[in-house]
């Protein structure tokens, strides 16, 4: 079973068990809870409905905040002397996966067979 969740404006293909880096959470929770976008169970079903998915819940556990590589950033226009210099790391939270709950399963619909139109009476010919 995976899911896709949305954390900090991307979003992510996670399974139990999965840990990941996300755009930094300010919390003083040790747990989160996210809805997910799309859920596919083991037997491969699709659920993506939002009426499905309003039940259904990924929980993940804080395992501590990371930061990204070092970004540096040069300006510089020729002959002019501009020269600005300037660094950017991102900073981020690492989780890890502990459960993928899709809620009640939504009664699978089953196939109706198109009604049968009453048999017209034969029309006999009168000679």
């Amino acid at each position: 079973m995976y899911a896709i969740i949305r954390a900090g404006g991307k979003q992510a293909k996670v399974q139990s068990g999965d840990v990941i880096d996300i755009e930094r959470v300010k919390t003083d929770d040790e747990e989160l809870t996210f809805a997910p976008l799309l859920v596919v169970d083991d037997d491969g079903v699709a659920f993506s409905d939002r009426d499905a998915l309003d039940k259904a819940s990924v929980t993940a556990k804080i395992l501590g905040g990371s930061a990204g590589p070092k970004i540096d950033i040069f300006k510089y226009k020729n002959k002019t002397g501009y020269r600005r210099r300037q660094g950017h790391r991102q900073k981020y939270t690492r989780i890890e996966i502990t459960g993928i709950n899709l809620g009640s399963a939504p009664a699978k619909k089953s196939a109706k067979t198109p009604a049968k139109k009453p048999a017209e009476p034969a029309a006999s010919e009168e000679e």
